[in-house]
């Protein structure tokens, strides 16, 4: 096999907590990361040596700074033995929004190497070998639902919550991950965030119950500097949302719905003011 073709779907965070600054310079984070159908199309090729990548988003980096990049350079690490690669990426996922985009493009990779060369590796493998690039490309492998700790590697699959329908909203702002986490306040007061509980609203397939309880607690820093962020989540409540949150460390909002029309509706309201609304599922 000399070329495969591979989807990289993108994730939203259905619940975010952060609870203290590792010795390692991490944070421990409790979170619920899930798949959406919003996604990369990644064309692999092998070539006789190195790396190139190519991409159709100029704001794409196609050096090292790119994860697929590390993917590559890993894959060759474990297989010990130096091997070409093409790569093309065709990006849908907005780049520095809360959505993975590079980590799962980099997962696609892993899994796309595993099968064009040959190389027999399981899913558990691949997984600990994309620990080593990205803290959600384990994730990005795994797939579907997942309650994630540590710094995103430790997951545990969720009973699935596929077919629901949610609303991106994307300000075209790239937010740096570095400051969010740096400018969050680990000594606030209130009520931790009951992961687990949301975590059992999904595994009974409560909508509702998850739609009105979801957090995440890197918007306390976000909003600050944006609020415009709190603005769309209020919209998306206003047009018929059962729930609306902020994806990881920003700044996509995502609303989940129940109603098609309405989920519509609302999409046409935002996309008068923002200019990437993306209506997508859960898979």
């Amino acid at each position: 096999m000399d070329e495969i073709i591979l989807d990289a779907f993108g994730k939203i965070n259905l619940a975010l907590d952060v609870l203290y600054k590792r010795h390692d310079g991490y944070h421990e984070i409790n979170t619920i990361m899930q798949q959406i159908d919003l996604k990369d199309t990644i064309i692999l090729r092998n070539r006789p040596k190195g790396i190139s990548i190519q991409c159709d988003d100029n704001r794409i980096p196609t050096d090292e700074r790119n994860l697929v990049y590390k993917a590559w350079e890993k894959m060759v690490e474990e297989t010990k033995k130096e091997r070409g690669l093409e790569v093309i990426i065709k990006k849908r996922i907005p780049p520095s929004a809360g959505l993975a985009g590079g980590s799962t493009d980099a997962a696609a990779v892993l899994k796309g190497l595993n099968i064009l060369w040959d190389l027999n590796m399981s899913q558990k493998e691949l997984m600990e070998i994309g620990r080593g690039i990205g803290a959600d490309v384990p994730f990005c492998i795994l797939g579907g639902t997942a309650q994630a700790k540590g710094i995103g590697e430790r997951l545990k699959s969720l009973k699935g919550f596929s077919n629901k329908l949610i609303l991106l909203a994307n300000i075209g702002i790239e937010i740096s991950t570095k400051y969010v986490y740096e400018n969050l306040n680990l000594k606030r007061k209130g009520s931790p965030i009951d992961i687990d509980q949301i975590a059992k609203y999904i595994e009974e397939d409560n909508l509702i119950g998850l739609a009105k309880n979801m957090v995440n607690i890197l918007e306390t820093v976000v909003v600050k500097e944006y609020p415009i962020i709190e603005e769309i989540k209020k919209e998306m409540l206003e047009e018929g949302a059962l729930g609306s949150l902020m994806s990881g460390s920003g700044p996509t909002v995502f609303g989940i719905f129940d109603d098609e029309d309405k989920l519509n509706r609302c999409k046409k309201v935002l996309e008068k003011k923002i200019d990437m609304v993306i209506a997508t599922k859960t898979i």
